[in-house]
């Protein structure tokens, strides 16, 4: 036995998306800033895939550029606005302010604390509710003349809660628009133009199930990553809103309108393309079908005594059911159902998995530590079947019983 219930780390390749890829590895390998028509027909390609990007967001081409993945992505929007503001406000005694919340990825948490700990930027940590979903009310507090830049994570990598976006959105936009109306009306006497908030999420978790239309949603960046939406590893976008100003922090190239250096992937970009082309056009029947699995699985789940669901499947990805096997240690859990049973999950973000204690995601929505330690994180895909949840059920029960048996905590 095999499986696979690991999507929210890592999504297999479609063979559809592998076999348009191919060709660009060795066929058409031209490196598409060259003049000749090896390279040209590698830049057609990158076209291609921008267009597609671009339609599944529904932007202009121009507005997206390519990156390895949604860490440099978040990294990019972090320190490239920070580094934007400064070049503007160079002798500003006041520090820029970024908005956050206390269960975005590290991706997102450490350039913040990097930027706060070299005296860059301050930095706000917006709290989340038993669900892990913020309150909109709360943001509205932290909010100060200061604030430039707000990120908010599309759907959590862990416990999978959708954040309320286009709310989000809605209200940065009020407010940049009241900012400017007051500063309109102050004739004479008004100053420099006000500093507009900019408003980012990293929808890397999102892409597969949310809409993630940039204009309904009134974002001005937007994160994504390839290997999540069964496209390759290795390759990501960046949606930048016309007039949002960015800074590169990879340098030594022109490409990528000069915000992103470095020979073009272009294999992984065709993959991409052909990824989110799937995405949008297979995306209702993805929803129903994860659906069902992920629900089917928490019913079977009722047979093992003393489990808590994390989240509530009304209020996060149809993907994730993170689940707390109390009196169990969650990675002796996964190790067993890895070695004995070859089952693969999860016990969080697999980009933190090398660090110790428990989630900082599971903490923050009031959940004990005791009961993290027990978490487990299955996050299904689109060839997962209510088969594979049975085979599943046939071990973990017998499993989860042993390592209570062993707890001295019993």
């Amino acid at each position: 036995m095999a499986i696979y219930f690991d999507h929210s780390a890592t999504t297999p390749v479609d063979k559809r998306v592998l076999e348009t890829m191919f060709p660009y590895f060795n066929e058409q390998f031209g490196n598409a800033t060259s003049l000749h028509t090896y390279g040209q027909v590698g830049m057609k390609a990158v076209d291609q895939a921008r267009q597609q990007l671009a339609d599944f967001l529904h932007c202009e081409p121009k507005e997206v550029i390519f990156t390895s993945g949604a860490t440099e992505s978040n990294n990019l929007v972090i320190k490239g606005i920070i580094e934007a503001w400064y070049a503007k406000n160079n002798n500003s005694k006041v520090k820029p302010h970024i908005i956050t919340t206390i269960i975005e990825h590290p991706a997102i948490l450490e350039p913040c604390r990097d930027l706060v700990k070299k005296g860059l930027a301050e930095a706000s940590y917006l709290q989340v509710d038993e669900k892990g979903i913020v309150k909109i009310e709360e943001l509205e507090s932290l909010i100060k003349e200061n604030t430039v830049l707000v990120s908010v994570m599309y759907a959590n990598n862990e416990i999978g809660s959708i954040q309320p976006i286009q709310e989000i959105g809605k209200l940065i936009k009020k407010i940049n628009e009241r900012k400017l109306n007051d500063w309109q009306k102050g004739a004479e006497n008004r100053g420099e133009k006000p500093q507009p908030i900019y408003f980012h999420t990293d929808a890397t978790q999102a892409i597969n199930y949310q809409d993630c239309d940039v204009e309904n949603l009134h974002v001005d960046l937007l994160s994504l990553s390839g290997h999540k939406i069964y496209g390759p590893k290795g390759i990501g976008a960046l949606y930048i809103k016309t007039n949002t100003p960015l800074t590169a922090i990879t340098i030594g190239g022109h490409q990528e309108r000069n915000l992103r250096s470095g020979t073009l992937n272009v294999p992984g970009i065709v993959g991409l393309g052909k990824a989110i082309e799937l995405v949008s056009n297979e995306k209702e029947q993805n929803i129903k079908h994860v659906s069902e699995v992920r629900d089917y699985f928490l019913e079977q789940l009722k047979t093992i005594p003393n489990t808590i669901i994390n989240t509530d499947p009304k209020f996060c990805l149809p993907s994730h059911a993170h689940v707390s096997f109390l009196g169990a240690e969650g990675e002796a859990i996964l190790m067993a159902l890895d070695l004995d049973a070859g089952v693969a999950v999860s016990t969080g973000s697999a980009c933190a998995s090398g660090t110790l204690g428990a989630s900082h995601v599971l903490l923050a929505m009031g959940i004990r530590q005791e009961d993290a330690h027990g978490a487990i994180r299955f996050s299904f895909g689109k060839d997962n079947t209510k088969e594979d949840i049975d085979s599943l059920m046939k071990v973990l029960p017998s499993i989860i019983s042993r390592f209570r048996e062993m707890s001295p905590l019993k």
